[in-house]
C-alpha cells in the first residue's frame, strides 16, 4: 500500500499566515503540521509516500522534508496542484505513482491522537473498494456526514443541516486502483471543485465501502480555532501514539 499527503490549496481561511508560506508548514505545537500525516502513514507501515501540495511555497516542502531522513524514510516522492480543483482533483495527480496498488489518502492539516494502523491492517484483507475512518462529534453539519445502516453506510452528505447521524468522515482514505477511474467520471460541484464525497458516494454505490471508528481525539487544523485547538491537544495529550478500534464495518 502506498501513502498520499494532500497538502495544496491556498489556505485562506488561515490568512494572514497563509500569505508567506503554505498551511501546512505552519506548527501545530512543536512540530510542522505536515509531519503529523506523514507520521500516521508510517505508524501504519507505509513508507512509500507522496506529497501533494501547491501554491508559491512549494519549493518549502522539499527544503523541510528533503527525502524523509528524519522520518526514516529513505525516499519521498512530491507533486504539484495548481489552483485548487479540490481533494478529488489533487488526488488524481498520483495515479502514476500509485501504479496500481491501493492508496491509503492523509489531509494535510488532519491530526489524530492515535493511529491507523488496524484500518490498514483491514483494508489490505478487504482486497478492493474502499473504506473511511469516522469520529463521533458534537457539530457534525461542519462535515461530511455518513448516513448508516447499521454497519453499512448508504451515503454520505456533505455539511447537512440534517444529519443523519453524529459521525464525521475525517480526512484519512483507503482506496483501490479503481479510484482514479471513478475520479474521471466526476463533474465538478458547485464550488467548481471535485469532490472527494462524490468518490466515497461512488464507492457505496457499488456496495463497496466499509468504515471504521477512530478511537483518541481527532482534528483538522484550517481554521485559527482548529490550529489553537490542534495544538492544545498535542501539548496535552501527543499525536500518533494510540490505537484504532478493530473494523466495524463488515466487508
Amino acid at each position: 500500500m502506498k501513502g498520499v499527503v494532500l497538502a495544496g490549496g491556498l489556505g485562506s481561511r488561515l490568512k494572514p499566515l497563509t500569505k508567506v508560506t503554505n498551511k501546512h508548514l505552519l506548527p501545530v505545537y512543536d512540530q510542522p503540521m505536515i509531519y503529523y500525516p506523514i507520521q500516521t502513514l508510517i505508524n501504519a507501515g507505509i513508507d512509500d509516500i507522496m506529497i501533494v501540495t501547491g501554491g508559491n511555497s512549494a519549493g518549502d516542502f522539499l527544503k523541510l522534508l528533503g527525502n524523509g531522513k528524519d522520518f526514516g524514510l529513505k525516499h519521498l516522492n512530491y507533486t504539484y496542484q495548481e489552483g485548487e480543483g479540490g481533494i478529488a482533483d489533487a488526488l488524481s495527480l498520483v495515479e502514476h505513482f500509485a501504479d496500481e496498488q491501493p492508496i491509503c489518502v492523509v489531509l494535510g492539516d488532519n491530526i489524530i491522537e492515535g493511529n491507523v494502523t488496524q484500518a490498514a491492517k483491514d483494508f489490505r484483507h478487504q482486497g478492493r473498494g474502499a473504506k473511511i475512518l469516522l469520529k463521533q462529534v458534537h457539530d457534525p453539519q461542519r462535515f461530511g456526514v455518513p448516513e448508516l445502516d447499521g454497519k453499512r453506510v448508504v451515503q454520505i452528505e456533505e455539511k447537512p443541516n440534517d444529519p443523519k447521524s453524529d459521525f464525521a468522515v475525517i480526512g484519512i482514505y483507503f482506496y483501490d486502483a479503481s479510484v482514479f477511474e471513478v475520479i474521471k467520471t466526476l463533474e465538478p460541484s458547485e464550488r467548481g471543485e471535485l469532490e472527494i464525497t462524490d468518490v466515497n458516494n461512488h464507492y457505496i454505490n457499488r456496495g463497496e465501502m466499509t468504515w471504521n471508528e477512530l478511537d483518541g481525539w481527532w482534528t483538522d487544523a484550517g481554521t485559527f480555532e482548529s490550529l489553537l485547538h490542534a495544538t492544545n491537544l498535542v501539548a496535552k495529550t501527543g499525536a500518533n501514539n494510540a490505537e484504532v478500534k478493530s473494523a466495524t464495518a463488515s466487508e
